[in-house]
């Protein structure tokens, strides 16, 4: 099994510091009639409200202004058809880099115009990890450009735990949070801020049952993948790596899988109760709560809305 990374919580604390000019702390809302459904105290963190519409702009930030001048100045790459496509691009806008996304060529074109907006450069290439992963080799070695993973990079992992730094200071009595997990960026990181500024606080992750990468991971205690399958939850459709796995496995308190009906249903009651816009994505976490909510009744609990980024042509309802 691979060894866990530790990160000092100088390393989060510091990370939260470095990005608090890029990024916004987003708010943090209630819902009573949530909390009834729940029956629990349901405090949700509104990475929908983050700048580009997700918890990655964080990520994308720290580990970018952890490079050095010189690699600043040759610029950043990384192969994306979703939220960190986005982040990355408009994470090196604001800090004066280039940015080079390589994206399938059957990315939806809202996506491409959004990473094209925030002054990304799009490479195109066939609809295959294999493809991805040759383009932005490419351009690493033909333009010196640093490659920056959506998830597997624990500079992009602390800038995503700083959601649920922020997340506990409001509310440091936190008995759980919950998260989607896909990549594991966000899981890992929310795991290293629960360990550091949490009073016991202990991290669920919601999947979705189609893509359950990381529930048989973590169960078998090796990286697993999917060899087929979807969801209407597309920001999960991605594996855990190396280096964010070994935090999970350690950390996580338990991984819910949850059908495509209940993500639905609760995306559908986010929208209906907080009238406020969130991916299916985001929807998994609550999802969760709600198939185990015995488990949980009577805590006190953060849900991470990881973001907002929706076709609204596609909605499921």
């Amino acid at each position: 099994m691979l060894p866990a990374v530790t990160a000092p919580k100088d390393a989060l604390a510091q990370t939260h510091a470095r990005i608090q000019p890029y990024v916004h702390n987003t708010p943090v809302l209630t819902s009573h009639l949530l909390d009834a459904l729940a029956g629990a105290t349901l405090y949700f963190k509104c990475e929908n409200f983050q700048r580009m519409g997700a918890f990655k702009m964080r990520g994308a930030v720290n580990a970018i202004l952890q490079l050095s001048a010189a690699q600043q100045q040759r610029g950043v790459v990384t192969h994306s058809s979703g939220n960190f496509a986005q982040a990355l691009a408009l994470a090196a806008q604001s800090l004066g880099v280039a940015a080079y996304i390589v994206m399938p060529s059957n990315a939806p074109r809202v996506k491409k115009e959004a990473v094209l907006a925030y002054g990304g450069q799009v490479i195109e290439c066939a609809p295959t990890l294999a493809a991805r992963e040759q383009a932005a080799q490419q351009i690493v070695e033909e333009r010196g450009a640093t490659f920056i993973h959506p998830s597997n990079d624990l500079d992009v992992i602390l800038g995503q735990g700083t959601a649920a730094v922020e997340l506990l200071a409001l509310h440091p009595a936190l008995d759980y949070i919950f998260a989607p997990v896909g990549g594991g960026g966000l899981v890992a990181g929310t795991i290293l801020a629960a360990q550091h500024f949490g009073r016991n606080c202990r991290v669920v992750a919601g999947e979705p049952e189609t893509m359950d990468d990381a529930y048989r991971s973590w169960q078998a205690g090796t990286i697993e993948g999917n060899a087929a399958g979807d969801t209407i939850a597309d920001g999960l459709k991605t594996q855990l790596g190396d280096i964010n796995f070994p935090i999970i496995r350690q950390g996580i308190e338990a991984i819910i899988r949850v059908s495509e009906a209940e993500i639905v249903a609760a995306m559908r009651l986010i929208w209906e109760r907080m009238k406020i816009v969130v991916e299916a994505s985001s929807a998994v976490a609550l999802a969760a709560l709600l198939k185990e909510k015995d488990r949980y009744a009577g805590q006190q609990i953060g849900i991470i809305l990881s973001g907002g980024n929706v076709d609204l042509a596609k909605l499921p309802f």
